[in-house]
């Protein structure tokens, strides 16, 4: 068998495995990275590549502190709240963000607006702890533009052009404003050139933009990153990790990690075992669909087990919930569609198939499913319906149907969005029950005018007034739903990733029985969340998995 050596080896190539990559190059470390799939990215390919940081500059330019984020996360946490982890997080997270920033292509613009998810709790934000990541040139990559994993299908328009959270408002606003007509032009000509060459769009925004980024830089300097090379096992001397068995090529090498090997290769979202025992509504053989890779079963977690690692299963919430939407293709499998904002439009309602509202439709994504799972308590399926008249279907669009004046027909055709001409009509297309139906669109639409909610107040904070449309009035979130046609799009539950993972100390190190084992570090989703199972903000996956893969870089260079 080959053997190759290194300092650093580094299993997985979403952001926590480029960030420990280039974390470790910088600091004089020889670095190797492997990657199972035949495309690099990972989830966070997937993700809005945003890390919530608090009390980063501009924050703290706005009154943030650190005390006020450990305050929120106290109170969001609990009895999970572990205090030394916590601790390590927030002091090296605008550290390990102003390291990317002048050490590779990255960067951030906090973002206005954009707040905690739960704005109630004591310490929260409105404003500014969410970094969106600038957007990239992915002509910057040059031939392995082609390597790099694109985002899920069913979120990129016209079959690969990408649109960041950004962009959103000129599209909504494309039929009443000149810039904005001129805004979206200008992307739609980009995009038109780009076919000519590439099978995609170039212009990345999200966290295609900040894996491309961060790749783009890893590239420049010479760290080597194999693809289609998963490890097969990790090798271990006096219960010390000192390398791994990769395959590559159809060969076993053995690479000996002179100082660690790092995992982060995205947790097990795609692990019908681990979810079973984890995810209760699957348990209950419940309909379930990750929008995560497919290629993200647990490698990691399986391979640190192997030799000693402990499995942290003690979080609020096994994995980063989302409801999902399925979307046809033309080959292949369904694609899952999140539905992160449509909720929160105004004109919009969730109903279950008795036809009644059960929550506030714009709470998060990840609040949001366990209140689907406890609405289908006793029905064969968790599946319930957005819903939406004309007007606002067409102003906003509805799951992965696009908002006018892209065309919409194909939807149809598929049977993902469906119509009726009446209330009663879409009831019988979609299987929800028309009295129920009828009886909850008429009580909405009393109060709607007004713009209230008074069965569960939709709109009645800044995270929620975010996701809907502010140009609204007199509440951002909240209209009558009266002209026909009507729509719907059926709902299942999905996620973004897993919380659950293998147990780890502040550095980053897997915890065995009695201690670390030594050379064996695990971050992003591999690693249990630092926020236990809790969804506090935007980027509640990418900041620490950004953070602990920078601070494992460096416990690792000092020892």
């Amino acid at each position: 068998m080959k053997t190759l050596s290194c300092d650093l080896l580094v299993a997985g190539s979403g952001v926590g495995g480029f960030t420990a990559a280039l974390r470790g190059h910088a600091l004089g470390l020889e670095v190797i990275m492997v990657e199972k799939e035949p495309v690099f990215g990972g989830t966070s390919a997937y993700s809005a590549g945003m890390p919530w940081v608090p009390a980063n500059p501009i924050a703290s330019k706005n009154g943030d502190s650190l005390d006020k984020a450990s305050t929120y996360l106290h109170s969001e946490l609990g009895n999970r709240f572990d205090r030394e982890k916590i601790e390590a997080y927030l002091i090296n997270c605008n550290e390990a963000i102003a390291f990317l920033e002048a050490a590779t292509s990255v960067s951030f613009t906090a973002q206005a607006v954009w707040s905690d998810y739960h704005p109630h709790l004591p310490g929260a934000a409105a404003e500014f702890r969410g970094l969106l990541p600038g957007v990239f040139d992915g002509r910057r990559l040059g031939s392995r533009f082609g390597e790099l994993r694109p985002p899920l299908r069913s979120m990129m328009m016209f079959g690969g052009m990408m649109v960041g959270r950004e962009d959103l408002p000129h599209f909504f606003n494309m039929r009443r404003s000149v810039k904005s007509t001129l805004y979206c032009a200008r992307l739609f000509a980009r995009y038109l050139l780009d076919r000519t060459r590439y099978t995609r769009g170039t212009r990345l925004t999200n966290g295609n933009a900040l894996v491309a980024a961060l790749a783009a830089s890893a590239f420049e300097r010479g760290i080597p990153l194999w693809l289609s090379a998963p490890v097969k096992r990790l090798l271990t001397e006096q219960g010390a990790v000192i390398g791994a068995i990769v395959a590559r090529d159809g060969n076993e090498i053995a690479v000996r990690a002179r100082k660690a090997v790092v995992l982060a290769c995205g947790g097990f979202p795609w692990n019908e075992g681990l979810k079973a025992r984890h995810y209760p509504h699957v348990k209950e053989t419940k309909t379930h669909v990750s929008a995560a890779p497919r290629g993200n079963t647990g490698d990691g977690i399986l391979l640190a087990r192997d030799v000693g690692g402990l499995f942290d299963d003690t979080a609020a919430n096994a994995a980063a919930w989302a409801p999902v939407s399925l979307v046809g293709q033309s080959e292949g499998l369904p694609t899952p569609f999140p539905h992160f904002i449509d909720r929160a439009k105004p004109g919009i309602i969730v109903v279950d198939r008795r036809g009644r509202r059960f929550t506030n439709e714009a709470i998060s994504y990840h609040d949001f499913v366990p209140k689907m799972i406890e609405a289908c308590q006793g029905d064969q399926q968790v599946e319930v319906f957005v819903i939406a008249d004309h007007p606002t279907f067409r102003k906003y669009g509805l799951g992965a149907t696009p908002a006018a004046p892209a065309p919409y027909r194909a939807f149809l055709r598929s049977g993902y969005l469906m119509r009726g001409q009446t209330i009663e009509e879409l009831a019988k297309v979609t299987g929800i029950d028309p009295a129920g139906l009828n009886t909850t669109i008429t009580n909405f639409n009393r109060f709607a005018e007004q713009g209230s909610d008074p069965q569960f107040g939709k709109g009645g904070d800044s995270y929620q007034r975010f996701n809907g449309d502010r140009m609204h009035r007199p509440n951002p979130c909240v209209g009558p739903i009266y002209k026909a046609p009507f729509y719907a799009v059926k709902m299942i539950p999905g996620d973004l990733g897993t919380f659950m993972g293998l147990k780890t100390d502040s550095f980053g190190r897997v915890l065995g029985a009695a201690a670390p084992i030594p050379g064996l570090y695990a971050v992003g989703n591999d690693a249990a969340s630092v926020f236990a199972g809790h969804y506090p903000g935007p980027g509640s996956t990418i900041g620490p998995a950004i953070t602990f893969a920078y601070i494992a870089a460096s416990h690792i260079k000092d020892h």
